[in-house]
């Protein structure tokens, strides 16, 4: 194939729609700020590294993502881009979920795998990261994007501001600037997606955890409408504060610091020394268990309505969704800390209380494991409560709506350190990365590439069409369990345990123990 064209400005006609081009073995895209070369890896076109907007450093570091500087001739775009400031996870969790950090201070940046020879229309499938708005970036293995890119989809994943930078509430910034950048990305990915073969008309976001969790504040936003067609939430729902709340992580951070909790007082901070008062306040806390934390808040300009109250009311009326979770969520931060094992029924009882658990609730859980230990049932509780709960209620909201809405179970049981079937093990699945060493760290080396294969293929299809293979949420309550064994359909999946929680509350971590 011929060389693009030499970089101009774009015309009326914007730029080169054409998809990813060769010069020799490399591919070239040419976008909107300029042109960028990948490589080849795997049969698929790959371009790392790309940004969507500034860096955010100097006067920018707590302000609104802002557009990069186009530059001139052809930007290497072959090795991961910066990720955001950020600390590894703490042990034994950093064994687990292994989180990269690549230096640098353009962290506002992107990946694309798209399919070669190059082609054109494709579906495309955005990547959010998660990691409790503290951890991760797009550079984890276990997120390549070849399998996609290989089965037609093109995939983008995405880094964004984490942690204060991202999501600390300041007087004198805006707030959400975490989310803002992932409108900025997929803004990008509107204007510029077609130079590598995607269709910007057919832009499904997916999300895992606090990933998950952002998404779900997209579909409540007023700016991002338009931006995406579909959606994929895993082990996320719904959840926002009041900005009075949101802002108590920040205030101990600065607090810490001895200085005032402003962006002007911040920025003269060291970066990372801000990062060790970011990781001495947050510590020790999990999302099921509690703690400091950063949350997403309801600011009256980014996000009018609580997401979760938004949603049911129609807000992201014509957007399909899928959702669904872990069977054992929980076991990812019970069983290595030991948990599962050493709660106490007074404990338990306790948490119960705190959390306004039903009593008569508590005792289906029991009467449903027998032989659980306290811990164990006061995971399954909080799981409930988190995740499955507000996500089938959310389907029940949507239930005739415009917009489909499918939910799915990941019941597959890792046997590394008894983990189960817990939090994040699906994404190898999801990804068909189960080879990787990133995936091995948490489902171990005989992960069943038959489930994997299952999987992947349903949000290929969810990502073309929005139907990834089983029926929509009705009266029925259809669910597509994805393991232990082979995937089967299952109707209204332990029914009896989600019927006795109380009436939709904001949601809340199982504390106290």
């Amino acid at each position: 194939m011929s060389a693009p064209p030499p970089i101009s400005a774009p015309g009326p006609a914007g730029p080169d729609r054409s998809g990813p081009r060769s010069e020799g073995t490399a591919p070239r895209a040419e976008t909107v700020h300029g042109t960028v070369r990948g490589a080849y890896e795997r049969g698929v076109a790959v371009f790392r590294g790309i940004p969507y907007a500034a860096a955010p450093v100097g006067a920018r570091r707590f302000r609104a993502p802002e557009p990069p500087e186009r530059w001139t001739g052809v930007r290497e775009a072959v090795a991961f881009g910066p990720t955001a400031p950020k600390r590894p996870y703490a042990p034994p969790l950093d064994r687990l979920l292994p989180d990269p950090e690549v230096p640098g201070e353009d962290c506002l940046n992107l990946n694309v795998w798209t399919p070669s020879p190059a082609r054109t229309g494709l579906p495309v499938l955005v990547w959010i990261h998660g990691g409790s708005l503290l951890h991760g970036s797009s550079a984890v293995g276990v997120y390549d994007g070849t399998a996609f890119a290989r089965d037609g989809v093109v995939l983008v994943s995405v880094n964004y501001r984490l942690g204060v930078e991202g999501f600390g509430v300041l007087p004198d910034a805006p707030a959400n600037r975490g989310l803002l950048d992932q409108l900025a990305a997929l803004g990008w990915v509107r204007d510029n997606i077609a130079a590598f073969g995607g269709d910007p008309d057919r832009v499904t976001v997916c999300g895992e955890s606090a990933g998950a969790v952002c998404i779900a504040a997209l579909l409540a936003a007023p700016r991002a409408r338009g931006l995406f067609r579909r959606a994929v939430l895993q082990s996320g729902a719904p959840d926002a504060v009041s900005v009075a709340a949101g802002r108590r992580t920040t205030a101990l951070i600065a607090k810490r610091l001895g200085v005032a909790a402003t962006a002007r007082d911040l920025a003269s901070v060291d970066p990372a020394a801000l990062l060790a008062a970011q990781t001495e306040v947050t510590a020790g806390g999990s999302p099921l268990t509690g703690g400091n934390s950063f949350r997403i808040v309801v600011d009256g300009e980014l996000l009018p309505r609580d997401p979760a109250e938004a949603l049911r009311g129609g807000a992201a009326s014509g957007v399909d969704l899928l959702m669904g979770s872990t069977t054992e969520e929980y076991r990812l931060w019970f069983v290595p800390s030991g948990l599962t094992e050493r709660l106490s029924r007074t404990k338990l009882r306790l948490a119960r209380l705190k959390a306004g658990v039903p009593g008569a609730t508590a005792r289906t859980y029991r009467a449903n494991r027998p032989g659980a230990t306290p811990g164990e049932l006061l995971g399954a509780l909080a799981t409930d409560l988190l995740l499955r709960v507000p996500l089938n209620r959310l389907a029940d909201a949507r239930a005739g709506a415009s917009g489909t809405t499918r939910l799915y179970e990941f019941g597959w049981r890792s046997p590394v350190l008894g983990l189960g079937a817990c939090h994040g093990l699906e994404i190898g699945f999801v990804f068909d990365t189960l080879g990787g060493p990133d995936a091995v760290a948490l489902a171990g080396p005989d992960a069943p590439q038959e489930l994997a294969d299952a999987m992947h293929a349903a949000w290929v299809r969810f990502a073309a069409s929005g139907d990834p293979g089983w029926p929509a949420w009705d009266a029925s309550r259809p669910v597509m369990r994805f393991g232990p064994g082979a995937p089967e359909l299952v109707r209204a999946p332990r029914d009896d345990e989600l019927r006795g929680w109380p009436p939709y509350r904001r949601r809340r971590a199982v504390s106290g123990c």
